[in-house]
């Protein structure tokens, strides 16, 4: 790999044009929104552009109305009461100017999520890595590992990849000196901020660095010992802090102020109670669980404590999986010790335990769903640059083993556990490295590449498979001449609505008498039921005797329509247990509507 190492510009641009085509190929491969998240992001970035501003006719989850029935029920409402609208708002552009497609949807993310690429490698530049090390490091990013799938979805995920690498790189070049990079990071982790909560997080760890900083000068003038790197340079400007703080509430001060204007407040799931004290993931979608801080306590102080714990080991699996690959976290904890001192390192030291314990600590029953890896996908950059450092430390200790004899030191050929560069395994910019460093890095990549593409075809096979009965459906609506304002109930009201174009409400996970009369309030005349891999991923509890074909209350009709193998036949793609993949139920909600007789 060091052979193949490009000066000048050239690199930068040939790594983003390599991510590019990894991303155009996922949107060939499935060009649509995936999950409801990423469906969501798209239904509100069309009524944008459609002139209709945040709104949007779906309630894909509760908490988003106050997380209960709201006294009166209304469609479309306001939208973004969960989820931020950066995601939304770099779509609109390519809606204008090619229609609502999913290929204008998708595009921006990877025009924007391609940038990781590059900017790894220009990051690892900086730190003074191996070139062998930057150009690895740049390749991973260009599809990083498991998580590489969802880099061509309209969604966070590859916004906030670049985003808050290139925050993290800011602060740590203005622990070198430079206050305008510092006060960059503050208008960086606003536009993090404006694509997902995380960005708070991410403000409060710059301020903590910008403090620390400060303490480390203040115990050096003062001749403590106490502060472990006494180092000379002076501390990050007070003007470089204050400006950095303006810059965020500059970047997200308008929709915060919109927040409070529309929900009362600038995190409203958050003030709620509804994303902090759920107990589990299956009173996110109750209405009547209604969360709260008394109700969370009052589970004792053991079982919450084993839900943290739990949650912390699923966050570092999870990262350890869709960032590393698992292959990359030894040599990344060798990374981290070896670059520990380094001010290019420090922001992501500091800032990776705020994302796993904050998420393990605030909100792990959401972690399993997706949480922590959209919140840690921004440090993956830094980490790519730290495994592959802990890569070429390892092989530059076993060839410096074997290669005593010959006096090949360190200082020949870049292979000691210190480098050159200073002390700290950083090694220098434009050093050469010797053959064992670049096989043994070039091994190391191409492995957790590989891993990225046997990730990716399962997960796009497993869409595949809820994509084709959805679609089915949406012909099938139209055949019938089903108006396109007939409101629908299902699990994932964003994803039915993306596909059938027609207004939804999400299934409470609640009794049956909760979920009739939600369909009462607001008017909903279709029930669409969907099976999964397991139980669990199906229909809620009080809905799966009616996919079943056990039971059903009388204001839900026979089976209409079916995917599968099911009451009303229809086409192929049911379940291996002969449950059909998806099933269209008839809701009467009034004495004149006679569908549901018997």
């Amino acid at each position: 790999m060091g052979g193949c190492y490009l000066p000048g510009v050239r690199t930068p641009i040939l790594l983003y044009l390599v991510a590019l085509a990894v991303r155009g190929g996922l949107i060939a491969a499935f060009p649509d929104p995936a999950y409801p998240d990423s469906s969501y992001y798209v239904d509100v970035a069309r009524s944008l552009a459609a002139g209709h501003g945040f709104t949007t006719d779906v309630i894909w989850i509760f908490a988003e109305v106050g997380n209960r029935l709201p006294a009166n029920p209304t469609l479309p409402i306001p939208s973004n009461g969960h989820w931020l609208p950066l995601a939304s708002l770099v779509q609109v552009p390519f809606i204008w100017l090619l229609g609502p497609t999913a290929f204008a949807s998708a595009l921006p993310s990877a025009l924007l999520g391609s940038l990781a690429a590059p900017l790894t490698w220009l990051i690892a530049r900086d730190a003074g890595s191996r070139p062998t090390v930057a150009l690895g490091a740049g390749l991973l990013a260009a599809a990083p590992a498991a998580g590489a799938v969802f880099m061509a979805q309209p969604e966070n995920l590859a916004i906030l990849l670049p985003l808050v690498a290139a925050t993290l790189w800011m602060v740590g070049r203005g622990l070198k000196g430079s206050g305008r990079s510092f006060a960059l990071a503050g208008l960086l982790a606003g536009l993090a901020a404006l694509a997902r909560n995380d960005g708070v997080l991410l403000a409060g760890a710059i301020g903590l660095i910008w403090l620390g900083d400060r303490i480390r000068w203040l115990r050096r003038r003062s001749g403590s010992r106490a502060w472990v790197v006494a180092e000379a340079r002076p501390p990050i400007a007070i003007w470089a802090a204050v400006a950095a703080a303006m810059l965020f509430l500059l970047a997200i001060g308008p929709w915060w102020a919109r927040q409070l204007t529309v929900f009362g407040s600038i995190s409203p799931t958050a003030a709620s109670g509804a994303a902090l004290w759920i107990r589990s993931i299956d009173e996110w979608d109750s209405i009547t669980a209604q969360p709260s801080l008394d109700r969370f306590l009052a589970q004792g102080l053991g079982t919450i404590l084993a839900s943290r714990l739990l949650g912390l080991g699923q966050a570092l699996l999870i990262f350890s999986v869709v960032a590393c690959s698992l292959v990359l976290v030894p040599p990344l904890l060798v990374g981290i010790v070896a670059r520990r001192r380094s001010p290019d390192f420090v922001p992501w030291l500091a800032y990776a335990p705020v994302v796993v314990l904050g998420a393990a600590l605030l909100y792990p029953a959401h972690i399993p769903g997706g949480a922590l890896v959209h919140s840690a996908i921004g440090l993956v950059p830094h980490t790519y640059i730290l495994a592959l450092e802990g890569v070429a430390a390892l092989a530059g200790a076993l060839a410096l083993g074997r290669g005593r004899a010959r006096a090949s030191g360190p200082a020949g050929d870049g292979a000691g556990l210190v480098g050159p560069g200073g002390g700290d395994g950083g090694g220098t910019a434009g050093g050469r490295d010797g053959l064992p460093i670049r096989l043994f890095v070039g091994v190391a990549v191409a492995f957790t590449l590989g891993t990225a593409f046997l990730y990716a075809g399962p997960v796009i096979a497993g869409w595949d498979r809820v994509r084709a009965p959805r679609v089915a459906l949406a012909a099938e609506l139209d055949q019938r001449g089903v108006p396109a304002d007939d409101r629908i109930m299902s699990l994932d009201a964003a994803g039915l609505k993306y596909w059938t174009g027609r207004p939804g409400v999400v299934t409470p996970n609640d009794p049956i008498d909760t979920i009739e009369a939600v369909a009462r309030a607001y008017g909903i005349r279709w029930l669409v039921l969907e099976a999964g891999p397991a139980e669990s991923d199906g229909p809620v509890a009080a809905l799966r005797p009616i996919l079943r074909g056990e039971t059903r209350p009388s204001w839900v009709g026979a089976a209409a329509w079916s995917y599968g193998v099911g009451p009303a036949g229809g086409a192929t793609g049911g379940t291996a247990g002969g449950t059909p993949a998806l099933v269209l139920f008839p809701v009467c909600t009034t004495i004149a509507d006679t569908r549901c007789a018997p």
